[in-house]
C-alpha cells in the first residue's frame, strides 16, 4: 500500500477544516505552534472609529468587559473576512473591510483624513497601516491588547507538506525542526517571505484564509498524483 502523503499544520485546525484534508487522503498532524496572550489595557482617547487588524485583538478587546461599554456604540474598520465576521458577532458595526492592511490603509487614509482611530495591535503587527496613517497626519493611538509567544514542537516524522499562517509559527517551526524538501503551503506574502532563503518550496494560498491553504495543497498534490 502507497504511503499517505503527511501533512503538518502549524495551527490546531477545525473539525471541518482538518476533514478537507482527510477525504483527500492525507495523514493529517497538527499542533499550535504559536500561543496568544491577551494584556488588559486602558483606552488613550475618545476617538471617532476602532481599527483591528486580527481576530486576537478582538477576542482580547472583548475580554477588557470594563472598556466595552466605552466602545460598543464606535464604528470600526478591520483586516480580514473572518474579522468582521467577529466583530459583527460580537454586536460592533463594520463599516470597511478588506483583506490586506495596505488596502485598508488606502482607503483610510483617502476618505477619513480629518477622523480619528484608536488601532487595536499585537506585539509582532506590520508596520503598513500604522506608517501610512502617520504619512497622511491621521490621528491615531496604538494599543498593544496581545502578544504572540512562541511554543516549538519538534516533529519526530517528517511531514511533505507544512501549513504555515504567520510568519511567528515559521520562526516558532524552525527552532525543532528544519525545512529541506517540504512544500511550504502559507497563507500570504508576508508569512512565504519568511522563508526566503530557506526552502523555494512555496505556494501561497489566493486569499488569506486557512480554508485556501488547504485548497492550495489539495490542488498541488492532486495534480501531481
Amino acid at each position: 500500500m502507497e504511503d499517505l502523503i503527511r501533512i503538518l499544520s502549524t495551527k490546531k485546525l477545525l473539525s471541518n477544516q482538518k476533514q478537507y484534508l482527510l477525504n483527500a487522503n492525507f495523514s493529517v498532524v497538527e499542533a499550535d505552534f504559536i500561543g496568544i496572550k491577551f494584556k488588559k489595557f486602558d483606552l488613550k482617547k475618545d476617538n471617532n472609529f476602532l481599527v483591528f487588524t486580527s481576530q486576537n485583538a478582538v477576542e482580547s478587546v472583548m475580554q477588557n468587559t470594563e472598556i466595552l461599554e466605552e466602545l460598543k456604540y464606535k464604528k470600526c474598520f478591520c483586516v480580514g473576512e473572518k474579522t468582521k465576521a467577529l466583530l459583527e458577532q460580537k454586536g460592533f458595526e463594520v463599516i470597511h473591510f478588506s483583506e490586506y492592511a495596505s488596502e485598508l490603509a488606502s482607503i483610510i487614509c483617502n476618505q477619513y483624513q480629518k477622523s480619528s482611530f484608536t488601532f487595536f495591535s499585537g506585539n509582532l503587527r506590520k508596520d503598513i497601516l500604522p506608517d501610512a496613517m502617520q504619512l497622511a497626519q491621521i490621528s491615531f493611538d496604538e494599543i498593544g491588547v496581545y502578544r504572540t509567544v512562541l511554543k516549538p514542537i519538534e516533529i519526530a516524522l517528517k511531514p511533505d507538506g507544512i501549513l504555515f499562517f504567520s510568519p511567528s509559527a515559521i520562526e516558532s517551526y524552525l527552532k525543532k525542526n528544519t525545512i529541506t524538501d517540504e512544500v511550504c503551503f502559507c497563507i500570504g506574502a508576508t508569512t512565504a517571505a519568511a522563508l526566503e532563503g530557506i526552502t523555494t518550496k512555496r505556494i501561497i494560498a489566493n486569499n488569506p484564509s486557512v480554508e485556501n491553504v488547504i485548497i492550495q495543497c489539495i490542488n498541488y498534490y492532486s495534480q501531481k498524483a
